[in-house]
């Protein structure tokens, strides 16, 4: 084999096992904060809204978002309350790949009763990364759907959950796979992706339950660091060693659903839940330990269910049934607009997609400057979704825009073209 041949081949074989660009291969996009790379975009939808590429009807029920890499969709779903699983559907025509069970849903009791599969999977390489409402932890083989290691982190750790059991999509950041048992002995762990093995447990002061939120990322101080919305408040954990570094309980206040994943930033960390408000913190390090300092606090913050996004100095997202416009670090409201209510949200190419909870879909322009939506639909044939709502975020990859409504999963052509998946 000819030096150039080789140098091919060895593109092509990291080309096939890495995400590409405009994938959305994890939980809220590439950085976990909902922002798409994506350019070249429909700035404005027909009033019949984007071409509807497919439409899956049979997914089974549940709240997980979908994510995407490369020619694949993933998905969690389930079918009563004795199978939850994980299903591969191609992205050319919604067809099913594999399907692979991990076991029942979580606390089948809940009240209100919502039992169904909520977590999003983790694509890296040749491996789907996922954990189940009742805390089932794996690594899938790609193709197959293959479990390579699977262990139940609230049996095997003394985990414990909330109401809701878990939500959480785990994280994978090198060769850790972390994510949140909850409880006195293991609030945090880190597995080694590829066998499984501990790392490290995390026990936070105080024991916390997990929440419902998802790790990000933090290089505050210097400090790589995971942070995560637990049971009592937001807590920052050393990503190397599983130290505990600070907490900041004040946002978890009367609050039984710690719900958005945080916003971090340089120091500063947004979180918020719907009952406890919430606002920005700075990060002080100090010696080996960090001092948290409150920027603001608020109830008129983006605290619902579907979460923030910070686009240049501002923060977008809903609270109560209003959707906001922040300035990230003084809190400042610049507008407030109540035409689709409640809704999940992701940012691409000078644009917020937004998921109302009633089911529409809308598309609006991120500018400080007030409320301009250019586009909103309905998608057709929705499911009844009873007391429910439409909860599953959306996902945006390769042109596509993916819609999951309980057992239905439709996808929209957002380019306005020939959209092929890389």
């Amino acid at each position: 084999m000819t030096l150039g041949l080789l140098i091919g081949a060895l593109a092509g074989s990291l080309l096939a096992t890495h995400s590409h660009a405009d994938d959305w291969a994890q939980w809220r996009g590439h950085q976990r904060d909902g922002i798409s790379r994506e350019s070249g975009l429909l700035k404005e939808w027909p009033k019949e809204g984007p071409k509807l590429v497919w439409h899956v009807k049979d997914l089974g029920a549940g709240y997980s978002s979908p994510v995407v890499a490369g020619q694949e969709l993933f998905i969690l779903a389930n079918e009563g309350l004795e199978n939850e699983y994980v299903r591969a559907l191609s992205v050319t025509d919604g067809k099913t790949i594999w399907t692979t069970k991990l076991g029942p849903v979580g606390e089948p009791k809940q009240q209100p009763a919502y039992p169904a599969s909520r977590s999003s999977a983790t694509v890296e390489g040749d491996a789907v990364y996922v954990m189940s409402s009742d805390g089932e932890v794996a690594n899938l083989d790609r193709k197959t759907g293959k479990a390579r290691w699977q262990k139940n982190v609230r049996k095997d750790f003394g985990g414990q959950y909330g109401k809701w059991a878990y939500a959480e999509s785990p994280l994978v950041d090198g060769e850790k796979l972390v994510c949140t048992p909850g409880g006195p002995d293991a609030t945090l762990v880190a597995f080694n992706k590829n066998t499984g093995a501990v790392i490290w447990k995390a026990a936070v002061p105080g024991g916390d339950k997990a929440g419902y939120a998802s790790i990000v990322i933090s290089k505050a101080g210097g400090v790589k660091q995971y942070v995560q919305f637990v049971e009592k408040g937001v807590v920052g954990i050393e990503a190397e060693t599983g130290k505990f570094l600070w907490r900041h309980d004040r946002p978890a206040q009367g609050s039984p659903a710690n719900i958005p994943t945080p916003i971090v930033h340089d120091d500063y960390v947004f979180v918020a839940s719907n009952r406890g408000g919430g606002g920005l913190i700075r990060l002080v390090k100090e010696g080996d330990t960090f001092k948290v300092e409150p920027v603001y606090h608020s109830s008129k913050v983006p605290s619902a269910i579907g979460g923030a996004v910070k686009v240049g100095n501002e923060l977008y997202g809903a609270a109560g049934n209003s959707l906001l416009c922040l300035d990230f670090l003084k809190g400042d409201v610049k507008w407030e607009d109540r035409s689709i209510g409640a809704a999940s949200l992701l940012f691409a190419n000078g644009h917020l997609y937004l998921r109302g909870e009633n089911g529409e879909v809308a598309l609006v322009e991120a500018t400080p400057q007030g409320y301009q939506e250019k586009g909103r639909f309905a998608p057709p044939e929705p499911p009844n979704r009873g007391n429910s709502k439409a909860w599953a975020y959306p996902a945006l990859a390769n042109g596509r825009l993916y819609v999951r409504e309980l057992g239905s999963l439709w996808c929209y052509d957002v380019k306005g073209g020939s959209v092929a998946p890389k």
